[in-house]
């Protein structure tokens, strides 16, 4: 029998993302498009070209569900560790003449040679990734991800001006409304340009974390979860959410 979940592990071993089909049906993409609609921004979030929004989940209730999506949570707990949680979820709105991010990578533990992540036998270890629930068709006009196959095993984030890596070019991420790209955080990718002139990309980012990397909600120490999103947790949720058992250092 196949499993897709081991399959789509090694890929984020090998390429250091993968695309997973098909996650959301038109009725969560048309859901999803209505609450970042309703979204106002609070604390660091931010509207303009790109509007941005932190710590959706602990808006509503209804965000709850994107968290642990089938297909999506089995690979993060692979990935990550059946203790892993959510460090982050966000919203976006790219809207016509936004411009992107320039080439980078979100967070790498430490600089590594090259010559011992070149070895087969090595596996690097994943300790954050992200999930991003797009929420429109992606073509190369609508703010594709750009990604650099391979480039999780460069050992460093990008120089200034760097814009490839041993002779690769970013790549475009092309898809299809519903579908994810899961990507680890060493993976060298950007963002690209809103070339449209009457189109506006929505997505959601999840982000995933081993149990000892930190949970960061803004606004920290003022921040607390509201009992009606605390209710609605399945248990699942509620250990995403920070709810573990006892461990080192707690």
């Amino acid at each position: 029998m196949n499993n897709p979940t081991a399959a789509r592990l090694q890929a984020l071993h090998e390429q250091g993302f993968v695309l997973i089909p098909g996650v959301l049906d038109a009725g969560r993409i048309a859901e999803l498009h209505r609450a970042i609609d309703e979204l106002r921004p609070v604390h660091w979030d931010y509207q303009g070209l790109v509007d941005h929004y932190k710590c959706v989940f602990n808006r509503d209730p209804l965000w709850l569900p994107y968290l642990d999506l089938p297909g999506v949570i089995e690979l993060a707990e692979a990935a990550l560790g059946n203790d892993c949680h959510v460090i982050g979820q966000t919203a976006w709105r790219c809207h016509p003449g936004f411009i992107g991010a320039d080439l980078h990578q979100d967070y790498q533990v430490m600089a590594l040679p090259e010559t011992l992540l070149d070895d087969p036998t090595f596996e690097l270890p994943m300790q954050i990734c992200t999930a991003h629930l797009y929420l429109d068709d992606i073509d190369e006009d609508l703010c594709p991800t750009l990604a650099i196959p391979g480039s999780h095993r460069a050992g460093r984030p990008p120089r200034p001006g760097e814009t490839h890596w041993r002779g690769h070019e970013p790549e475009p991420v092309l898809c299809r409304a519903g579908d994810v790209l899961m990507f680890r955080s060493e993976l060298w990718h950007a963002g690209s340009r809103n070339r449209t002139t009457d189109r506006t990309r929505y997505l959601l980012q999840v982000h995933y974390g081993r149990r000892m990397v930190a949970q960061k909600f803004s606004p920290y120490l003022e921040f607390r979860l509201a009992p009606d999103v605390l209710a609605a947790c399945t248990p699942r949720q509620r250990r995403l959410l920070g709810d573990h058992e006892e461990a080192e250092y707690d």
